[in-house]
């Protein structure tokens, strides 16, 4: 059975049974290349917003945490499901397993954290100057909220924003990528499991599917009946949301891209380093936003660090990520492997010396070899983000000069430093430490637990997803007053008799 074949019979298992096209963008698995039936792009964009609005409408009047116990139910649902959703992440994504059944973990996580939440949407209560006069802040439901998914986190990405958004009172319309509508489609699936053990207070169009292409998130972008667009995906398509959405006045919370370094210092533990490089490296074959990227090293350290490297990165197995062994699967689709050979091109023009990896890989699928390149200077390839498997090194002798070199590219979602110094690992997370929105001691740029909001980049993005207190970009905020005197509040001086 090819990869898709058995994805789609997955989704029949889930009694989801998706419509197709006779022509159309083809369902298709990284894994073998294999493609399957067309799936029929959803054509009535406007009934879908209205839906949501009138859900909206309905669902904002729902007590928070009633609607916490529907993400709770979801969370047992998910919990269920969770060999099932994994393996479609596996088959359309090409995650190996371990990474598609954390994937369906952080859905999980995330429910719990929402289902708590949606008893603490807390408010202030504010001293009034006015005498007899009680003032407070109170958080209000938004609206329909349009959350657009990338590839690499096909499940987990929506449900960060799906299970705040519910318990904040707002319904959610989403468009996943087109690379990826067979996971979408299995977890509203699941989600409509909860809908039914729920009961009459969720509305219709509390949650719905977009299947389309860019048109169709450019509509939906568009349409000022949804004050929150939250998009996960390349700097480019960040661009284009952004700017449609401010031309409404609406809201945007983008996660973009992610050119993370790390800084070995002499007194880093290497052993540790090596595997926070393997593991942040080529996981996911590249294809995280959290991937590491730049490695950045002291000079007395590099070469020791660098023959390590190419041992453990010559013992990568790379293959079938349904295989028990494999550990790094294939690339998305051909587009992403050619800009994987592109990059490493121009990494050759601009000096860079290939140290190990970079070849591509016989057989069906987009498999590469994890390639690392020691660069010169950080070149315009080494400030580009290649969502592919590429490390680049390069050399440093003052700290200072590496927390510059960390900053110094326009994305900033990520970042990490290994050292012994509790002065160097300060430094670094000090305000003119790392400019990223995940700042790590010891540890790789992976993206913050459920507990910790995720994302913050500086010039592509900006977003907050997830935990902490992000739950507040999907309400609004009010500030209250009460007047319990008898006496209206005039100008000093000012009298006035009834």
């Amino acid at each position: 059975m090819t990869a898709i074949d058995e994805a789609w019979s997955i989704l029949k298992g889930l009694g989801v049974t998706p419509r197709t096209a006779e022509a159309g963008r083809a369902s298709r698995s990284p894994v073998d290349g294999s493609a399957g039936p067309a799936l029929t792009e959803t054509a009535d964009l406007d009934g879908i917003v209205a839906c949501s609005v009138a859900a909206f409408h309905a669902w904002r009047r729902v007590p928070a945490p009633r609607r916490g116990e529907l993400v709770r139910l979801f969370g047992e649902e998910l919990r269920a499901a969770k060999a099932d959703l994994a393996r479609l992440v596996t088959l359309e994504a090409g995650k190996i397993t371990s990474e598609g059944l954390g994937e369906v973990q952080e859905m999980i996580d995330v429910c719990d954290f929402a289902v708590g939440l949606s008893r603490q949407l807390y408010g202030l209560t504010l001293p009034s100057e006015r005498p007899g006069h009680h003032m407070r802040e109170t958080w209000q439901p938004l609206g329909p909220v349009l959350v657009i998914s990338a590839f690499n986190f096909p499940v987990a990405v929506w449900a960060w924003n799906a299970a705040l958004a519910l318990v904040c009172g707002d319904p959610v319309i989403w468009k996943p990528s087109e690379k990826t509508p067979l996971t979408a489609l299995a977890t509203q699936a699941v989600f409509d499991r909860a809908l039914a053990r729920f009961g009459g207070d969720a509305p219709e169009g509390l949650s719905q599917v977009v299947i389309g292409g860019r048109e169709a998130g450019e509509a939906l972008s568009a349409d000022a009946r949804i004050p929150l667009v939250s998009a996960t995906g390349s700097t480019r398509m960040g661009r284009a949301v952004a700017q449609t959405v401010a031309a409404r006045l609406g809201r945007s919370l983008l996660e973009l891209g992610g050119n993370n370094a790390m800084i070995v210092t002499p007194s880093a533990d290497l052993d540790m380093a090596v595997r926070a490089v393997a593991f942040s490296a080529v996981g996911t074959c590249g294809q995280r936003c959290t991937t590491l990227r730049r490695l950045l090293v002291h000079e007395d350290v590099a070469e020791a660090l660098i023959g390590r490297l190419k041992a453990a990165y010559e013992s990568l197995p790379v293959g079938d990520p349904r295989e028990e062994g494999s550990l790094v699967g294939p690339l998305i689709d051909a587009d992403a492997a050619e800009a994987f050979d592109r990059a490493l091109a121009q990494a050759v023009d601009e000096g860079g010396e290939m140290i190990v990896g970079g070849a591509r890989l016989g057989g069906d699928g987009a498999y590469v070899r994890p390639a690392i390149v020691r660069m010169p200077a950080q070149t315009a390839v080494v400030r580009h983000e290649t969502f592919a498997p590429i490390l680049y090194v390069l050399t440093w002798r003052e700290f200072d000069q590496a927390v510059e070199m960390q900053n110094a590219v326009p994305q900033g979602l990520s970042s990490c430093v290994f050292t012994d110094s509790v002065r160097e690992a300060e430094a670094f997370l000090s305000a003119w430490g790392s400019d990223c929105g995940i700042a790590n001691v010891n540890i790789g740029p992976s993206g913050a637990e459920i507990g910790g909001a995720f994302g913050g980049e500086k010039d592509t993005g900006g977003g907050r997803e997830s935990g902490s207190d992000a739950w507040k970009a999907y309400m609004r905020r009010q500030t209250q007053t009460v007047n319990f005197s008898r006496d209206l509040p005039l100008a000093q001086g000012v009298k006035f008799e009834v």
